[in-house]
């Protein structure tokens, strides 16, 4: 869109002919030409193909379509989380139901888009069983009679809502790994998966596509561990569940 903006404007504000904002951007005269006459720019509403995609959800389709038309009229707390959606359809239909959980939120996720538009762009957090997140915290404490302004980690688990925490002198990497080593002893096992927010202990740089240039020792300690890291949208940290802490 910025170079048929950039392409209107050299005809239109400009004065330039089309040969010439051909030969400027690189585009040929028939696509420049079709640029400046074009009067509809709205996008085109996407459809739902519901008959060709999520096939093995065909029976259930409309019994699923019917609980989020009548969640409109019910407040946003109270509406059907892919969750529940998938609970009620096991509830219902026993055995006759053998569609997956992933197969269920991906439908109801697009069909909220189609009811919703831009709306349902934010879905309920779910957390799984095993799944924790790290976050740093400010800790004032005393150590042998000193008092110091320090920091802690807190690894917490959304699911349970449990959570542990370990006293630092600081948050750069070292104090990072050396916290959760201990804690990692401390429960006796690692976390499959742990939420992490972007910081340059860990993250280089955010790129396009929710990937990530990490650092080599973050890195390595994971592939240490054995666990795999995920990172929250840059200032997202609703993204992440609640956990309580659990002093050690």
């Amino acid at each position: 869109m910025t170079q048929v903006q950039d392409i209107r404007k050299l005809y239109y504000e400009e004065g330039m002919k089309i040969s010439q904002i051909s030969k400027e951007t690189g585009r040929d005269r028939k696509t420049v030409r079709m640029y400046l006459e074009k009067e509809d720019w709205n996008e085109a509403i996407p459809s739902v193909q519901r008959d060709s995609t999520f096939p093995k959800l065909s029976p259930f389709k409309d019994i699923i379509d019917q609980w989020l038309e009548e969640d409109q009229k019910a407040k946003r707390k109270q509406r059907h989380t892919a969750q529940r959606v998938y609970n009620r359809l096991l509830e219902r239909f026993g055995e006759g139901f053998t569609c997956s959980y992933r197969t269920v939120a991906a439908y109801v996720a697009t069909r909220k888009k189609t009811i919703y538009g831009k709306q349902a762009g934010y879905l309920p957090l779910e957390h799984i069983p095993g799944e924790a997140q790290v976050d740093f915290g400010d800790a004032d404490y005393y150590e042998n009679g000193r008092h110091y302004n320090g920091k802690y980690l807190n690894l917490s688990f959304p699911h349970s809502n449990q959570g542990y925490f370990q006293l630092t002198r600081g948050e750069n990497q070292e104090c990072l790994f050396e916290a959760l080593i201990t804690l990692f002893d401390h429960l006796g096992g690692v976390p499959r998966r742990i939420w992490f927010d972007n910081a340059s202990t860990m993250v280089i740089k955010v790129l396009k596509q929710g990937r990530r240039d990490l650092t080599n020792a973050f890195i390595r300690f994971a592939e240490h561990y054995r666990f795999e890291a995920a990172f929250c949208n840059v200032e997202s940290g609703h993204e992440k569940g609640n956990g309580k802490c659990m002093e050690m």
